[in-house]
């Protein structure tokens, strides 16, 4: 189990500014390894006004980049590993979109890191709703610079 200290540390190795960040709060961090999360979508994002008009959905892609964000957290986390520089996303595999979020659902984010090698990093994993039912299920891969 990791520390409060350790989980904000965590989130702030990601890249991203705050209007393009899929994560409020690090729930649970084994670095590395495998990780928690959970991202609240609001109802005021500024994508929500096209997607669609009446009756808003979070953006399947914008869930897969959620679980993006979520792996290069276990990549830059990894112990005794230096952080790798620029990572990207730049392939998903098996993604599987099940239900779909609204506003004032959370996206209740899992992942593992499957294995490195060099450069690029697999992280499987899946998203829920606030019901517990999942809504995303699949893999993603991450690269980066040394």
């Amino acid at each position: 189990m990791t520390s409060s200290a350790e989980l904000v540390q965590a989130l702030s190795s990601l890249p991203h500014g705050s209007e393009f960040r899929f994560i409020d709060e690090m729930v649970e961090l084994t670095p590395g390894v495998s990780a928690r999360a959970v991202w609240r979508l609001k109802g005021g994002e500024e994508f929500l006004r096209g997607h669609f008009p009446g009756a808003p959905l979070m953006p399947g892609v914008l869930m897969i980049e959620a679980l993006a964000q979520l792996g290069g957290i276990l990549i830059q986390t990894r112990p005794g590993e230096p952080p790798l520089k620029n990572l990207r996303l730049t392939a998903v595999r098996q993604i599987k979109i099940l239900g779909s979020i609204t506003p004032g659902q959370s996206l209740h984010l899992s992942g593992s890191l499957q294995g490195v090698l060099d450069t690029l990093g697999q992280i499987s994993g899946e998203i829920r709703d606030d019901a517990g039912n999942v809504i995303l299920t699949g893999a993603v891969t991450l690269a980066g610079e040394r």
